[in-house]
C-alpha cells in the first residue's frame, strides 16, 4: 500500500532532501527548504535501466538538422506580438507573471474574444464561468470560439484539450492545478513543478501554444520552484503601478526572440488598450517650461522612447540631506550627485535631491544620465530648460559624456516628435549622418560643455 512520507524542497530551484537544511547545496540559497507531504508506493524503487538497449534517438551532425521556420500566431496586439518575438509560435509554453490586480487575466481575456477565427480554451481555476461572462461583457467582446472551462484537475484539463483541440490554451493560474500523481495541496512546490511539467508535454506534443498565468510573492518574484521558470520557453513579467493606467509588458526570457523588449498598455474601464507611441503620452503637455525637468532619450529593447525626468533640489531642513528617486536607481544618483560636486563644482552635498521619471515607469537605461544631470542642475538653479531639448549619453565617473548605443534610433525619435536639440556624446557621431534630421544635433564631452551651451 502506498504510505506518505515527509520530504522537504528547495523553494528556490526544487531540490529534494529528506530532512531540512539550512544551506541548499543545488542553488545556494539560505533558509529556502519547506515541509511538504507525498505519497511513495510500494514498488517505488530505483529502476536501473540497461546501457546496451536500443534507443530511439540519434544523433546526427548539426548541418544535417532540418530548418523548418514556424509560422507566428499573430494576437491582434502589436505590443504584445512585440514582448513574443513578433508572434505565438506553435507547441510553445509562455508564462505570465505579475501583481494581483495588474490585468493578467483581463489581457488573457482580451486576446482570447478578439481572435474570432481561432478556438481558444480559456481554463479557470480562481474564478467561476459567470465571473469571467462578467468580465468579457464588460470588455464588450462577443466571440464563440472562446471557450470557458473551470477545472483545476490536470488529467480532466488534457481530457477537454484532446477532446476540442484549441488553436491556443490558457491556464490561469498555474497555482491552482493539482496534478493526481503528487499527493499535496495546490500551489505547493511539488505540484507547481509536476503540473507544469504536465502542461509542457501537452503543448509540445499536440502543437498547442499555452498560457499560463503565475503568481508572484511579495518579493516580486514568480511564486513556486525556479525549475518553472526554467521548463517554460517564454517568461513575460506584468508590471505597473496602481497610481497610473500604465502597465508595462516586460520580456525576462524569451527561447524565439529578444529578451530585452517592451509593451506597454494603458487600463482603462474597457480593460486594456495597447499603447502605439508611448513618447507623447509620458511627455506632459506645459505650456510653459518649468526648472527641474528635462527629457531623455531612452531605448528599452529596440524601442527608443522619450521619457519626462523630473527632479527637485532643496536646502536640506534636516541634518542629513535626503536622497530619494523613483523609477530610477538611488546608487546611480548618488554617484551622479558625487560627480557633479567632484568635477562640476556644485555643491550638493547639504541639499534635499528628488527624482521622478514620469508615468511610474522604472528605467535603467545609462543613456538616462545626461537627463539626470541636467534636470538636478536646472533645478539647482532654477533655470528652466526648453520641453523641445533631448539628452542622450552617459556620464562617467570623471565627468565625461560617454557614447551609448542606437544612437541614430534616439535620435530619429526625437526627431519625429518634433525636438530643437538632443545632446548627444561626442563619441556617438561617428558615421551619423546630420542631413537625414531636422533636429540639431548636439555633441559634448563634458558636463561642463553642456553647461556653456
Amino acid at each position: 500500500m502506498a504510505k506518505v512520507k515527509t520530504v522537504f524542497y528547495c523553494k528556490e530551484c526544487g531540490n529534494e532532501s529528506p530532512k531540512w537544511i539550512g544551506h541548499c547545496p543545488g542553488c545556494g540559497a539560505w533558509n529556502s527548504y519547506v515541509e511538504e507531504s507525498v505519497v511513495v508506493g510500494k514498488d517505488n524503487k530505483s529502476v536501473k535501466k540497461s546501457i546496451t538497449g536500443e534507443t530511439k534517438s540519434k544523433p546526427i551532425p548539426v548541418r544535417e538538422v532540418s530548418n523548418v521556420k514556424e509560422a507566428r500566431l499573430d494576437l491582434c496586439y502589436n505590443e504584445l506580438n512585440r514582448v513574443l518575438g513578433g508572434g505565438l509560435v506553435s507547441g510553445s509554453l509562455v508564462l505570465l507573471g505579475g501583481e494581483p490586480g495588474i490585468g493578467k487575466s483581463t489581457l488573457l481575456l482580451q486576446v482570447a474574444l478578439n481572435l474570432r477565427d481561432k478556438k481558444v480554451l480559456y481554463v479557470s481555476g480562481e474564478e467561476s464561468a459567470q465571473q469571467i461572462k462578467m468580465r468579457a461583457e464588460r470588455i464588450g467582446i462577443n466571440n464563440d470560439n472562446c471557450l470557458i472551462l473551470t477545472e483545476t484537475n490536470t488529467t480532466d484539463i488534457i481530457k477537454h484539450v484532446e477532446e476540442t483541440l484549441p488553436d491556443i490554451l490558457i491556464i490561469d493560474s498555474i497555482q491552482t492545478l493539482e496534478s493526481a500523481a503528487v499527493d499535496s495541496t495546490a500551489g505547493s512546490i511539488s505540484q507547481i513543478r509536476e503540473t507544469a511539467a504536465e502542461m509542457n508535454k501537452v503543448a509540445k506534443s499536440l502543437h498547442i501554444p499555452t498560457f499560463l498565468i503565475g503568481h508572484i510573492t511579495k518579493d516580486g518574484t514568480i511564486a513556486g520552484p525556479k525549475i518553472l521558470e526554467h521548463i517554460v520557453d517564454t517568461v513575460i513579467q506584468f508590471e505597473g503601478d496602481r497610481h497610473y493606467g500604465f502597465r508595462v509588458l516586460r520580456t525576462v526570457k524569451n527561447r524565439f526572440g529578444s529578451s530585452a523588449e517592451l509593451g506597454i498598455f494603458e487600463m482603462n474601464a474597457n480593460g486594456l488598450r495597447e499603447v502605439s507611441n508611448p513618447s507623447e503620452i509620458l511627455l506632459s503637455q506645459r505650456e510653459e517650461d518649468v526648472s527641474g525637468i528635462s527629457i531623455a532619450a531612452t531605448l528599452e529593447g529596440l524601442r527608443p522612447m522619450m521619457i519626462e525626468t523630473q527632479a527637485l533640489v532643496s536646502t536640506a531642513a534636516y541634518g542629513t540631506p535626503q536622497r530619494s528617486c523613483t523609477g530610477f536607481d538611488t546608487r546611480r544618483l548618488n554617484m551622479l550627485l558625487a560627480v557633479l560636486e567632484k568635477r562640476a563644482g556644485f555643491r550638493l552635498s547639504s541639499k534635499d535631491v528628488f527624482l521622478n521619471i514620469a508615468g511610474g515607469l522604472r528605467v535603467d537605461d545609462p543613456a538616462m544620465d545626461l537627463a539626470v544631470v541636467a534636470a538636478i542642475l536646472s533645478s539647482n538653479d532654477d533655470v528652466a530648460i526648453s520641453n523641445r531639448y533631448a539628452f542622450a549619453a552617459e556620464v562617467g565617473l570623471s565627468g565625461e559624456v560617454r557614447a551609448v548605443n542606437r544612437i541614430e534610433a534616439r535620435i530619429a525619435e526625437a526627431d519625429k516628435l518634433g525636438m530643437e536639440k538632443i545632446f548627444i556624446s561626442k563619441y556617438n557621431l561617428r558615421g551619423i549622418d546630420k542631413s537625414k534630421y531636422n533636429v540639431e544635433i548636439v555633441a559634448i564631452s563634458t558636463i561642463n560643455e553642456m553647461l556653456r551651451c
